[in-house]
């Protein structure tokens, strides 16, 4: 896999480098409380989410401009590589990094923490000391190129033989209304859930060519919200699938624009 997804032991050897802005995505009495990683910036999930389905440009994305006082406020500069992490496999994390990816931040400076806080904190000294970061001007603007779509494409998708749709929600889920022809890929299934990590890039070669989800074809994910396609975002973008889709509206828009749902009975 590409560094999209780095080990403990990367971002160890990189902590106190300028231009690296490692950034944790737990609640606030989290980071304060039980301690973060050293150097690493509180921006806690709901602070880049927004309260209510369409907001701002699409889905749950919190507007350009949000986004970018956000950011600059962190102290998060848009040359930055940002290392985010959480204490849920990376899944909030992984949101993080999508958000930033879809207003402009440059995908090759963009990480997940493998292992999310547990493993770090099993590895690696923390603390709970908050750091002085400058403030930034981070310009953000929605990339009306990048990797998210409309629910149009996800229309054009349902019976073309080059596309492969992918539910990235639980079986229950997908068995009770998925769009019609959607492969079911439950986003835990990439993790180990004993050690906290995605599992080798072996295991998931096979378990994505067993759901015909194979990099010569176009991906295209959704969820509900867009918070789980997130983290399968970024590990199909770490075994470098060229074409990954990300279907910001998801389920919720397609059913409240009338999509059609095929179920499992």
């Amino acid at each position: 896999m590409n560094d999209r997804i780095v080990g403990v032991e990367w971002l160890a050897e990189r902590l106190g480098t300028p231009g690296v802005a490692v950034v944790d995505v737990r609640d606030a009495w989290e980071y304060d409380g039980i301690g973060h990683v050293p150097g690493a910036i509180s921006v806690p999930f709901d602070t880049f989410r927004a309260d209510e389905h369409g907001a701002a440009e699409a889905g749950m994305l919190p507007g350009a401009d949000a986004f970018a006082e956000l950011m600059g406020s962190a102290g998060v500069a848009p040359d930055d590589d940002i290392v985010a992490y959480d204490d849920t496999h990376g899944v909030f994390a992984a949101r993080l990094l999508v958000t930033a990816e879809l207003y402009g931040h440059d995908p090759d400076r963009l990480h997940l923490l493998d292992g999310d806080y547990s493993v770090w904190n099993r590895a690696e000294p923390t603390t709970t000391e908050t750091p002085n970061r400058e403030p930034t001007e981070y310009p953000a603007e929605f990339r009306v190129d990048g990797p998210l779509i409309e629910r149009e494409t996800v229309e054009n998708a349902v019976g073309d033989p080059d596309a492969v749709i992918v539910d990235t929600r639980e079986g229950w889920e997908y068995e009770e209304g998925h769009v019609p022809g959607a492969v079911r890929l439950d986003w835990r299934e990439l993790v180990d859930t004993d050690a906290r990590t995605i599992r080798p890039e072996s295991a998931l070669q096979e378990l994505l060519a067993e759901r015909g989800i194979h990099p010569e074809k176009r991906i295209v994910l959704y969820c509900n919200t867009a918070r789980r396609i997130s983290h399968t975002y970024t590990v199909l973008r770490a075994l470098d699938y060229p074409e990954v889709s990300f279907y910001e509206g998801s389920l919720t828009e397609w059913e409240r624009e009338g999509g059609a749902l095929e179920t499992d009975e």
